[in-house]
């Protein structure tokens, strides 16, 4: 006899979805960027999150604008976004986005992340991109591990972003990439 397994999927999200994206991402975020961001540049109330997700999920700006959540039984656990990649040296018709991917802390090593990466590539695919990229910190050795096992690469593009305009809040950033299929 074999023991029980869990309850465990990705699906695209709904819009009804977005109070519990907003709490994974607030989490997520919250563990992501101590230490690289100054606190108040971390958003900690999930409501105007939500809110922002309702409204983009509501009217994407591109067909091909995806969310994706993990889901542990019914509870979302995680999301991944996709999106045409819009770098100026990306091709938007070939080159596809993995914009964010987030899962709970607490739920990290359970599988959730593998899932929803794969399911992100198999959307990718579907929008008929040929190439995937995504922009992780430079300083994030695990997420870039997690992505460098499932086959994603340096490209050797890189940006620092000026998070508030005056300089003192910049995140440097590496660009990965994969084929898709």
């Amino acid at each position: 006899m074999s023991s029980p397994t869990a309850d465990v999927s990705v699906r695209v999200a709904w819009s009804d979805d977005a109070d519990a994206i907003a709490a994974v991402q607030v989490r997520a975020w919250g563990e992501q960027y101590a230490g690289v961001l100054p606190p108040e540049a971390i958003p900690t109330d999930p409501e105007p999150v939500a809110e922002a997700w309702r409204t983009s999920m509501g009217r994407p700006a591109d067909a091909r604008n995806r969310v994706l959540v993990a889901l542990e039984r019914n509870r979302v656990v995680g999301y991944a976004v996709t999106t045409p990649a819009a770098d100026p040296d990306c091709d938007p018709i070939a080159d596809g986005e993995l914009a964010e991917l987030a899962v709970v802390p607490d739920e990290r090593g359970r599988g959730h992340g593998s899932r929803l990466l794969q399911a992100a590539a198999e959307t990718l695919e579907a929008d008929r991109f040929t190439r995937a990229v995504t922009w992780t910190i430079a300083t994030d050795d695990r997420r870039r591990a997690f992505l460098e096992s499932a086959g994603w690469a340096p490209d050797s593009a890189h940006r620092e972003l000026d998070l508030d305009g005056s300089g003192t809040t910049t995140l440097k950033q590496v660009r990965l990439h994969t084929a898709l299929a």
